[in-house]
């Protein structure tokens, strides 16, 4: 497959189902926005110390969960690019959670609000989860409440997960976190 082949030299792109659309649409800044979470998630990965093999295969799941999701973001609700793609599965989310619930026993309860920072995987985890936040509310601009399956739900739950996987960080490298004296 060619990578430069002009196409969107004029601002203008198609979305999956066929639709020709501005690189400005709604659907393509989604789509971007998840785009610059699976890159952020990338360079969260890179960051971690080479032992962290089970955080390096969820993000790996993540990201591409993330292109799925993207794919979904890419049709116009019952366009004919949907009939291809697999259905949103209950089963990532339910990764999610279990890993949520994992880390948050290696942790002390959080007694206040703290800042973002630490170590340089942490601080990756919060940039990813801050850009996590922005791709959930662009999906919602372009769905409403009506995207399919468990997209919203599963956006909101990685941001759940980059938070405690910051926390999990800080930690596991000896960093204390630092508390929001506000």
């Amino acid at each position: 497959m060619k990578s430069n082949v002009g196409s969107g030299d004029r601002g203008i792109t198609s979305l999956l189902s066929g639709e020709r659309v501005p690189k400005s649409h709604e659907r393509i800044e989604a789509c971007g926005e998840l785009d610059e979470l699976t890159s952020v998630l990338g360079a969260f990965a890179s960051s971690l110390p080479m032992d962290e093999k089970v955080i390096r295969a969820e993000i790996q799941a993540i990201q591409a969960e993330l292109l799925h999701i993207g794919a979904w973001v890419a049709v116009q609700p019952g366009g004919a690019g949907a009939k291809g793609l697999r259905a949103v599965e209950e089963g990532p989310l339910a990764d999610l959670e279990a890993s949520i619930d994992r880390m948050e026993r290696e942790l002390p309860p959080l007694q206040s609000f703290i800042l973002p920072g630490g170590t340089p995987s942490a601080s990756w985890a919060h940039v990813a989860r801050t850009v996590c936040r922005r791709a959930e509310r662009r999906v919602i601009a372009v769905s409403g409440e009506s995207m399919q399956g468990p997209i919203l739900p599963y956006l909101n739950r990685i941001s759940t997960y980059l938070f405690v996987l910051a926390r999990l960080c800080n930690r596991r490298q000896g960093t204390v976190e630092t508390s929001w004296k506000g």
